[in-house]
């Protein structure tokens, strides 16, 4: 007989998976541009990505992500108290994208290609709106507030990449809630009404 696991459980196993593949990549790519092509004036962050699918999977909770990433690239980068401000903060206007989960719904977002990519670019393009706004609101000029925009581009692009891949992969692009309740349907009638989520 199979072990029962909480939705609680499943939503902290699942919540911490995210955040060490955040972790682990966000430091990666960190430390590859900032120690071994220091002279690249380019970036990509995986942050954008990963706050994307969590608010499919999981709502607001991607907020964590959204804050947590901009934390984690100050700290690598070693910012100034001022600059965590502008990238946390900023970060957390991506979580305006939870509008369009609501309204639309996470099913008609994921399965149009259209949707799916603007929705991407999106929450990043909204992480660096933020940053610019507190960085003006900080005094920043705001030619090195676009510099500093443009130097993220590749970001997006990255974003759409993953957000692509990710909508054709079962259950990634999908709210955890619909999610687990057709995986118990889907086994409960294969092994003839045995429940295995409560």
């Amino acid at each position: 007989m199979r072990r029962k696991i909480t939705f609680q459980t499943y939503r902290l196993i699942d919540l911490g998976l995210f955040m060490i593949m955040l972790v682990l990549f966000e430091t990666l790519i960190v430390l590859a541009y900032s120690r071994w092509f220091p002279e690249q004036p380019y970036t990509v962050s995986v942050v954008g990505a990963i706050t994307s699918i969590v608010l499919f999977r999981w709502g607001p909770f991607a907020g964590i992500y959204a804050a947590g990433g901009a934390l984690l690239f100050c700290a690598l980068s070693g910012a100034t108290l001022q600059q965590y401000v502008i990238y946390i903060i900023g970060n957390l206007f991506s979580m305006i994208m939870f509008l369009p989960i609501h309204i639309l719904g996470w099913k008609r977002i994921r399965d149009n290609v259209l949707y799916c990519i603007a929705f991407g670019l999106g929450v990043v393009l909204l992480m660096q709106a933020g940053r610019a706004v507190m960085g003006l609101l900080f005094g920043y000029s705001f030619l090195i507030v676009v510099n500093f925009i443009l130097t993220d581009i590749l970001s997006g692009l990255f974003t759409v990449v993953i957000l692509w891949i990710a909508r054709r992969l079962d259950g990634v692009l999908e709210d955890q809630n619909h999610y687990l309740l057709r995986m118990s349907k889907e086994e409960s009638e294969s092994a003839g009404g045995t429940e295995t989520w409560q």
